[in-house]
């Protein structure tokens, strides 16, 4: 057995967009893995039979994202492989291409190229397609102009509305996801919602003559809540059913002949508040069937950095809707019925990232124990393991097992947290160690395999993390932490701090470090300006300033507001007493910042207060910004981009730490 290596996750292999074909002979799905010399993922189809039993790969183009099955052995896919095309594309065109490919062998051949962006497609019949594009009314205005006018218009960026960028698209103002119909044989694109109307998602039933939409309209701020419309394919005509208002719908598709969605009104909880369950009939009556009591994230929340891609986590199949839960530090499957009888499907501990059903199989992508993701079909319960992708992980590599430990941070409050004792410890020796704090706050640590906190492992720190409140898993209450960020979560963590150092002496406290990303960043600019027991700060994709952040982020207008209670003009001190950048001038501790310029999530105006604060008052600080990365740098930024953060931020502890 050797250590873990920094750059080890540049060669682990990641799954997403796991489906059945239409017998369900097949499962196709995204294989991903990291070209560190070109700087970028390699993303194929793969195909698995389930009568032979064994993946084989279908493409190569190494760019394929997405896909759906024609039929039994043919597979639709996005791609650019035409110069041509690649060209058009580059010169601002909107373009997609779609090619076909057989499972049973042969090359991809071009189909379809349709003239918009799109982002999501579904058959209708051999010569009718209904997906939906972007939408950009900005390029309206340059129809007309001259080609020097037009590259004149490149200068500028004229913005609107709210929002007007979001992380990862980047500026967003005027741009729509909307729904056509695209008809083969005639060339014909027909729009079917307004420009101004957002297109979350749409569902088609079985006969393809309906489609049900999630979508939200708005002209110069959008609100957040969302409207649910029907689709009458034949007749072309859209019928608003949204059953209240207002309410923000997360899921929604036909379950028999009933329509099942999720969503939420935010009254009690605010915008993290866990969705329920509901069936609306056909007079557009609509009533809750989860049970009640039922409190859990209806979505997969559990940590890690060993995913890439997104896959399916919640489908209707025979009378059934399947979801995935978060409870306490792992996510399953579970299945529930028009009467709201709900029967969980998966009982190991770990993640499910991903899932496919088809009459009642499942299949899904999953981290079990500590082993990175692979597929896994349900039997009885039983979890099959079909892949090893990533068995070379677990059978050459040093791994830490995590050691769970809770403890009572107030009477009736249970936390529970782990510990990452270094590989081939020593009880004779002292160690430093690592706090490391999730993001969200609505996520939750497990005891699933995360890179970062191995290597570190393998490095001789000890690594401890916990769930403190604000997390998932256990419920609203628990994770409703609005107008206290900093006093009860910090209380938590800092209690989870000291029960380690108790329970675990060969830490020395002397030689402590803390990190942590979005939330966690918050948390750790917060922990730096009310306690200096930690000897190195890395704080990642942070947030200093809950005043600013109203401002300048994508989501800052409505989320300040709904988790501090208050906006810079009702209660500009409450902001600022919640901001960590209030506290900057009692900082005593060595802070690396970790930000990337295009994260709209958390700006980068967050970190660059906080790292100019800590150099005016004379701490030793370090800003280190990622060009064209965003707030997924740590999960999916480019393999370089990875690799420097981790040795940034693992470097900035072994200068203060060993």
């Amino acid at each position: 057995m050797e250590n873990l290596r920094l750059d080890d996750f540049t060669k682990y292999k990641f799954l997403s967009g796991i489906q059945y074909s239409p017998n369900g002979k097949n499962l196709a799905f995204l294989l991903h893995q990291m070209d560190v010399e070109k700087n970028k993922y390699l993303s194929n189809i793969y195909i698995y039979n389930m009568e032979k039993g064994q993946p084989f790969k279908l493409t190569a183009g190494n760019e394929e994202n997405s896909f759906l099955f024609k039929d039994e052995d043919t597979i639709l896919f996005p791609a650019l492989r035409d110069e041509k095309d690649k060209s058009r594309k580059e010169n601002g065109e909107d373009l997609t291409c779609y090619y076909e490919i057989s499972l049973l062998g042969g090359e991809a051949n071009k189909v379809l190229e349709i003239p918009l962006n799109v982002n999501k497609i579904e058959i209708l019949d051999e010569n009718s397609f209904i997906l939906t594009a972007l939408y950009d009314h900005n390029k309206l205005k340059l129809e007309g102009l001259s080609k020097e006018e037009k590259e004149d218009e490149k200068d500028y960026q004229v913005i609107d509305e709210i929002p007007f960028w979001s992380n990862g698209q980047g500026f967003t103002n005027k741009k729509r996801n909307r729904l056509y119909i695209y008809n083969l044989e005639e060339n014909e694109i027909t729009p079917i919602t307004d420009e101004f109307t957002d297109v979350e998602s749409f569902k088609l039933n079985q006969d393809k003559s309906r489609a049900i939409i999630i979508a939200n309209s708005f002209i110069d701020k959008m609100h957040i809540r969302s409207d649910l419309y029907i689709y009458h394919i034949k007749e072309n005509t859209l019928e608003k059913i949204t059953h209240d208002d207002p309410f923000s719908y997360s899921y929604a598709d036909f379950l028999e002949d009933k329509i099942i969605f999720t969503g939420s009104h935010m009254t009690n909880y605010g915008v993290n508040e866990n969705n329920h369950i509901y069936i609306m009939d056909d007079k557009g009556n609509a009533k809750v069937i989860s049970p009640k009591g039922f409190d859990y994230s209806l979505w997969n929340s559990v940590g890690a950095d060993i995913r890439y891609g997104s896959s399916t986590t919640m489908k209707v199949d025979g009378e059934y809707l399947y979801f995935i839960t978060t409870e306490y530090n792992s996510s399953y499957i579970n299945r529930i019925d028009q009467k709201g009888n709900i029967e969980k499907l998966t009982i190991e501990k770990g993640s499910v990232d991903g899932f496919d059903v088809l009459n009642g199989k499942i299949i899904f992508i999953g981290l079990r124990e500590l082993k990175l993701q692979e597929l896994y079909e349900v039997d009885s319960y039983k979890e099959i393991q079909l892949t090893n992708y990533n068995q070379w992980v677990i059978d050459e590599k040093k791994l830490s097992i995590p050691e769970r430990l809770t403890f009572e941070t107030e009477e009736g409050v249970t936390i529970e947290g782990w510990v990452l004792k270094p590989v081939d410890f020593d009880e004779n020796k002292k160690y430093p160690g690592i706090l490391d704090i999730h993001g969200g706050p609505k996520t939750v640590y497990g005891e699933v395999f995360f890179h970062e906190m191995q290597y570190w492992a393998n490095e001789g720190y000890v690594v401890f993390f916990c769930n403190p409140r604000g997390s998932d898993g256990r419920g609203d209450e628990f994770a409703d932490i609005r107008d206290k960020y900093g006093t009860i979560d910090y209380k938590d963590i800092m209690k989870f701090t000291d029960i380690v150092l108790e329970n675990y002496p060969f830490i020395d406290e002397d030689r402590l470090g803390v990190t942590g990303g979005s939330y966690g960043g918050f948390m750790t600019n917060w922990i730096i300006g009310h306690t200096n027991r930690f000897k190195a700060a890395a704080s990642q994709r942070s947030i200093s300033n809950w005043v600013s952040k109203f401002g300048t982020t994508d989501i800052g207008y409505f989320f300040v507001d709904d988790q501090q209670g208050a906006t810079p003009w009702e209660d500009v001190d409450k902001l600022w007493f919640h901001s960590p950048l209030k506290y900057a001038h009692k900082v005593m501790t060595p802070t690396l910042f970790i930000h990337s310029e295009e994260d709209y999530r958390c700006w980068m105006a967050e970190a660059i207060q906080m790292f100019t604060a800590l150099k005016y008052h004379g701490v030793e600080s370090r800003l280190c910004l990622f060009k064209g990365e965003n707030h997924e740098l740590s999960r999916s930024g480019k393999p370089k981009h990875r690799l420097r953060r981790l040795k940034e931020i693992t470097g900035w502890f072994d200068r203060y730490l060993k």
